[in-house]
């Protein structure tokens, strides 16, 4: 962990740095309120003038910088483009529901996974984000809308199990009460199937809801589509959730991206609860969230038509399988998950 990145940090583990430092212990307290804020040190009132200048200088701010937002006419939904430290870009989206607001954050600057449906990966990987770069995301918005954000879904640019290390410290510390005190519970992991990963998430016992991006129903369309499935199949995959749902009795998501002439057939939605009840068992509770393919110039791919997507949905249903169409937000700004698009002269991602 970079040792001036006390956004990283617990609040003892600050506690231990400032002690480390021959700083009263106290003021870690203070500090850690701040930040959480996204206060910057020049504006810290209730520290010294000398402890703000030692602070800028030995462990300075690197919250994401806005450089582009837009806002949806349609329903209020908010996407913002960030910079980091370093020039990398990433994105964020922030809906509006009845329940409160929900930020939808990226782990990673691009993405290694190849999915051959999703723009995140057209790049590839730059790099992991830092549980800071995280928490920053919905520092910046939040203090930016004037709104407390209630829940996130990790459903933005990257792979969350494959930066894990980082995202299990980010869990732990957005749950804190000193800092954003955003419940487990409201907070949702999307992941391609990375099967380790989801065993290691399992272990931690943390009532997050687990969502699989599964899309496809057999391994041979899977894995052309889907580099991860080469590594784990589909068999695997499934058998990893139902040992997941064993360990923390969360209900497990399924997102399954309709792709008008590939998988979005009533026969396709049959087979896909046949294989669930395979692997999960009938009593074992779960969800299908359907998605329309956001279409990507680069991949070529087209959304079902709706009422394809209808009698997908109903096919499930009448088969005892809870599913819903995902509701599409912010439409005219872009702001649906693997929308990375490069207007020009410059990256957009999301």
């Amino acid at each position: 962990m970079n040792s001036s990145d006390l956004l990283s940090l617990t609040p003892q583990e600050m506690q231990a740095r400032f002690a480390e430092e021959g700083l009263p212990r106290y003021r870690a307290g203070q500090v850690y309120g701040w930040l959480y804020k996204g206060v910057p040190y020049a504006e810290m009132g209730n520290l010294p003038c000398e402890l703000r200048t030692h602070l800028e200088e030995r462990y300075p701010l690197t919250l994401p910088r806005i450089e582009r937002k837009l806002t949806s006419a349609i329903d209020g939904t908010v996407k913002y483009l960030f910079s980091l430290c370093d020039g990398q870009r990433i994105e964020s989206v922030v809906m509006k529901y009845e329940h409160g607001y929900t930020i939808c954050i990226s782990c990673q600057a691009g993405c290694r996974m190849g999915c051959g449906f999703c723009a995140s990966t057209l790049c590839g990987l730059a790099r992991n984000l830092r549980p800071s770069e995280m928490l920053g995301q919905i520092i910046v918005a939040s203090r930016d809308l004037g709104v407390r954000i209630s829940n996130v879904v990790m459903m933005g640019i990257g792979e969350p199990m494959d930066n894990l290390d980082n995202v299990l410290r980010f869990l732990h510390l957005v749950n804190l009460k000193e800092g954003l005190n955003i419940g487990y519970r409201h907070i949702s992991l999307s992941t391609c199937g990375v099967v380790d990963g989801i065993r290691r998430l399992a272990k931690e016992n943390l009532p997050i809801t687990l969502s699989i991006s599964l899309h496809f129903t057999d391994d041979e369309a899977r894995s052309a589509m889907m580099p991860i499935n080469r590594k784990w199949q589909i068999a695997e995959l499934l058998d990893a959730c139902a040992d997941y749902f064993r360990s923390t009795g969360r209900r497990i998501s399924f997102e399954f991206t309709l792709i008008q002439g590939q998988n979005d057939s009533p026969g396709q939605a049959r087979k896909l609860a046949a294989l669930l009840r395979a692997h999960l068992g009938a009593g074992t509770p779960l969800h299908v969230n359907l998605i329309p393919v956001n279409p990507v110039a680069e991949r070529g791919l087209l959304p079902s038509e709706r009422a394809r997507v209808d009698r997908f949905c109903k096919t499930l249903c009448d088969l005892g399988v809870n599913a819903t169409v995902r509701r599409k937000l912010g439409s005219d700004v872009n702001a649906s998950c693997g929308q990375l698009r490069y207007s020009e002269g410059e990256r957009s991602v999301l």
